[in-house]
């Protein structure tokens, strides 16, 4: 699993997943999964939906992927 989660994008989620988990117990509904997904994706910096829509806010692939097109530019 290459990471595709970047740092403003985890915060976003950690604070996102808290607040829906914390919705979820208080209307006692099933929000609070969703919530937990998000807590989960934001821990271990990956996220299957970026993977099948080929989105990455990691800066360290945005570098990996801007070094392979400038390498292919050279060719």
């Amino acid at each position: 699993m290459k990471k595709n989660v970047g740092k403003t994008d985890k915060i976003i989620r950690i604070i996102l997943g808290l607040i829906i988990i914390v919705i979820g117990i208080v209307f006692k509904s099933w929000w609070g999964i969703i919530g937990a997904i998000l807590l989960i994706t934001a821990f271990i910096n990956w996220c299957p939906v970026y993977s099948i829509c080929h989105i990455c806010t990691s800066k360290v692939e945005e570098k990996k992927v801007e070094e392979v097109k400038t390498e292919e530019k050279k060719k």
